[in-house]
């Protein structure tokens, strides 16, 4: 009974073993299993993480390489700003000048019209004091030219006699007279028949009133002798003293004597060669000329 006991226990026990054999046998292959699982996932982890490692260096890299960037594209935004703050700054300031010379422009602009206006207005006062004295002038051209013939045809027989020489350039009319029919030799005294002749230009000179009338002494370069020296020590004062004595002559005829005027200039304003005793005759002269009054 014993025995069988034993027996009975021993292949109890030996069925239980071999039932907790198996199962652990079961539960080791599922620990296997579950360790060949796990160390699939690790790999796989593994790998995961070492993408992710390589990931993010490269994403540093980018990180670093944007930031870098971004440090670039700060310092130009400054640059920028501070190019862009000068432009607005240099554009305040030409504004500022532009105005300041527009404002100066104009204000030119303006005094330049003024002055155009003030020469228009002052263009067309001279247009109306030309054309008024180029009336005048042609008057007194007239004037002149109707003085010119009126001595020329007094006078016919003095100048075809060569006595007298008569010409009108540019309103100036000049009546040239040799000494010789006016003065003796020497003298200053107007003669009888110089008194003549004067007394025909007088009646033209009398409506003369625009003009001034001078009388100018000439000589020639012979020296003067005695007795006359002793009066007239040269030439200057002979040539003086014959002017002064036609002038005289005209204002007691009536002239006015503010018209008169009498100059001298002795032998140094001569005509023609004083070589020539022709030449010497027309420098002895006297002229009446009839100028503009100044």
């Amino acid at each position: 009974m014993p025995k069988k006991i034993v027996h009975s226990f021993l292949a109890l026990l030996l069925a239980a073993g071999l039932s907790a054999c198996s199962v652990m046998q079961g539960t080791y292959q599922k620990k296997v299993d579950e360790a060949d699982t796990l160390s699939k996932r690790l790999a796989a982890l593994q790998k995961k993480n070492d993408d992710l490692i390589a990931e993010n260096a490269v994403l540093k890299a980018d990180l670093e390489r944007m930031t870098l960037q971004n440090e670039k594209l700060a310092t130009d935004l400054s640059y920028v700003t501070d190019q862009r703050d000068k432009a607005v700054s240099d554009k305040e300031e030409l504004d500022r000048i532009l105005k300041a010379r527009s404002d100066n422009l104009s204000q030119t602009i303006s005094e330049l019209r003024k002055k155009v206006a003030d020469l228009d207005a002052e263009n067309t006062k001279l247009q109306a004091e030309n054309a008024s004295l180029a009336k005048a002038r042609e008057e007194q051209v007239q004037k002149v030219s109707s003085s010119y013939e009126s001595l020329l045809e007094k006078m016919k027989s003095e100048i075809s006699q060569g006595q007298v020489a008569i010409s009108e350039l540019k309103g100036k009319l000049t009546v040239t007279m040799v000494d010789s029919i006016l003065f003796d030799s020497g003298k200053a005294e107007v003669k009888r028949g110089g008194i003549e002749i004067l007394g025909k230009i007088v009646s033209i000179l009398k409506d003369v009133s625009d003009k001034s009338i001078r009388i100018e002494g000439h000589t020639d370069t012979m020296q003067i002798s005695r007795p006359p020296a002793q009066r007239y020590p040269t030439n200057w004062e002979l040539s003086a003293a014959r002017a002064v004595n036609v002038a005289r002559f005209l204002q007691d005829q009536g002239i006015d004597p503010a018209n008169l005027s009498a100059a001298a200039y002795g032998e140094w304003k001569p005509v023609a060669t004083n070589d020539t005793a022709e030449g010497k005759a027309k420098n002895r002269r006297i002229e009446i000329i009839l100028v503009p009054k100044e």
